[in-house]
């Protein structure tokens, strides 16, 4: 049985088997949960992410795509990175959000994480609004484990901020 949790907090104090980065396609770090991230876990998820983008991922990793490293020193053992799109009021972008949490979810299956934690994905510095962001990632992360026999049993939610608390509780009807 599946199970998703939403919590007021810091995704980088977070004892799951895989956190979920909102990163960046450069995967080189950066602002907001990006660097809260890759400070706390320190320059082993750094060097991962090099490795990653001179292999597997010369020209970035694409939005709404998925990709693992070491979670460094953080107490999760894998980091999921994954890119949200950028909000846009004139075109549809919902669907890569959706690939964002599909992709992460793949992943943690493959590696065999039973629990994972997410942030709200696209809605910080890519201005994805807050209620759209928590609905679409509910309603995803709900279709992905009612149609899934993998292993992900538990899925958090742990937000920043109180607005978001606020509005990922309302699109889960809690």
């Amino acid at each position: 049985m599946s199970g998703i949790e939403i919590v007021r907090g810091d995704i980088t104090d977070e004892q799951v088997d895989a956190i979920v980065n909102a990163a960046n396609s450069s995967l080189l770090g950066g602002g907001g949960v990006d660097g809260a991230i890759h400070r706390a876990g320190g320059p082993e998820i750094l060097e991962e992410c090099r490795r990653l983008r001179a292999t597997t991922y010369p020209d970035g990793l694409p939005t709404g795509q998925a990709v693992a490293t070491t979670a460094g020193r953080l107490d999760a053992r894998w980091v999921i990175h994954t890119v949200g799109p950028v909000w846009s009021a004139t075109d549809d972008r919902t669907p890569l959000l959706q690939d964002a949490y599909r992709s992460s979810l793949r992943v943690a299956r493959e590696l065999g994480a039973t629990s994972i934690a997410f942030p709200a994905i696209s809605a910080g510095i890519y201005g994805w609004p807050m209620n759209d962001a928590a609905r679409t990632a509910i309603s995803t992360v709900r279709s992905v484990l009612a149609a899934s026999t993998g292993t992900v049993e538990r899925v958090r939610f742990v937000l920043f901020s109180d607005t978001a608390l606020a509005a990922f509780r309302a699109a889960a009807g809690e």
